[in-house]
């Protein structure tokens, strides 16, 4: 996990408008992905596939993680989607996201046909990664089984939205908690994806917040995925992004501090350092378990680019 890419914030721009998909090269988004599945009619999705293939193909992302959205497998549109988009642009491409994923052998068909035309193409095989969004009630019953299906994997995605209308919930504001429900009506969907993420070494991302010019609620949604561990959310609108950012990072305190547990248990465990499996950090005691955790912090801080602003003496 500490090895992979910075994903706080995941961008979401309709490859059917030119005009925001320009605008999307110069936010700091950790990724962006350019939407050919709900975000394109049917009748704009030829002309989504040559806007999105020339966006790639100017340039101008930056380090931003450039992914595409293609239709999911029960639609007509899948196929061309991998042909003219990775055809086109692959060599500026990153990932392809797959929706509504409802078992492993739909990842493992995404995966066979990516390989097909990346070979056609001239392109490194096995370079682009794929993105598994959950969306259905079958999907979530079959994560565990779709979060090792191809190596390609990068991410598992929640998709809120048909999710609740898959299993008939109850209408309630997308990824908000609600008066009439005593809990989180969320929990089991986001710690399964959680879970299953982590036991195949993938990052859990946290779907979108509808309500996108209210970044109080956006940040109260995010908080709750943070805190049990997802690596980033959504965003359907510029001011969602700093918020996001800002809430899948690890404070400077806490980065600074890990980092600290990691460099005091090097020098411990050093011949220097009397090779003792355990060490004090200040009043606190640290051991093999303090640096896991504390590389998990000090991962996601490096990917954040945070600057580190303490060192480590070791006592005389």
């Amino acid at each position: 996990m500490a090895q992979l890419r910075s994903r706080r914030s995941n961008l979401a721009v309709p490859g059917s408008n030119p005009r925001f998909l320009e605008k999307a090269k110069g936010l700091p988004a950790d990724q962006v992905f350019l939407d050919l599945e709900d975000a394109c009619a049917p009748l704009a999705k030829p002309g989504a596939r040559r806007n999105i293939v020339a966006a790639l193909n100017e340039g101008g992302w930056g380090d931003t993680i450039r992914a595409v959205r293609v239709n999911d497998w029960t639609t007509e549109w899948t196929f061309t989607d991998v042909v003219e988009v990775v055809g086109g642009a692959g060599a500026e491409l990153d990932c392809l996201m797959l929706p509504k994923v409802a078992d492993a052998a739909q990842v493992q068909a995404l995966d066979l046909l990516l390989t097909q035309v990346e070979k056609a193409n001239g392109l490194e095989v096995g370079r682009i990664g794929i993105e598994v969004q959950i969306e259905t009630a079958q999907g979530l019953v079959n994560v565990n089984s779709i979060a090792v299906a191809s190596p390609r994997i990068e991410t598992i995605i929640y998709g809120p939205a048909d999710f609740m209308a898959s299993i008939n919930m109850k209408s309630l504001t997308v990824g908000a908690l609600h008066p009439d429900y005593p809990g989180d009506p969320y929990h089991y969907i986001l710690m399964q994806i959680l879970m299953a993420a982590r036991a195949s070494g993938v990052q859990a991302i946290d779907g979108p917040f509808l309500q996108v010019r209210d970044v109080p609620a956006f940040e109260e949604a995010a908080r709750r995925s943070a805190m049990l561990g997802f690596d980033g959310k959504w965003v359907l609108h510029p001011d969602q992004i700093d918020a996001a950012n800002a809430i899948y990072a690890p404070s400077q305190e806490d980065y600074d501090h890990a980092e600290l547990i990691l460099d005091a248990y090097d020098w411990a465990t050093s011949e220097a350092g009397g090779q003792k499996g355990s060490a004090m950090l200040g009043d606190e005691m640290i051991d093999e378990a303090s640096r896991k955790m504390a590389l998990v912090i000090a991962g996601k801080g490096r990917a954040a680019g945070l600057p580190r602003t303490s060192t480590f003496t070791p006592p005389a």
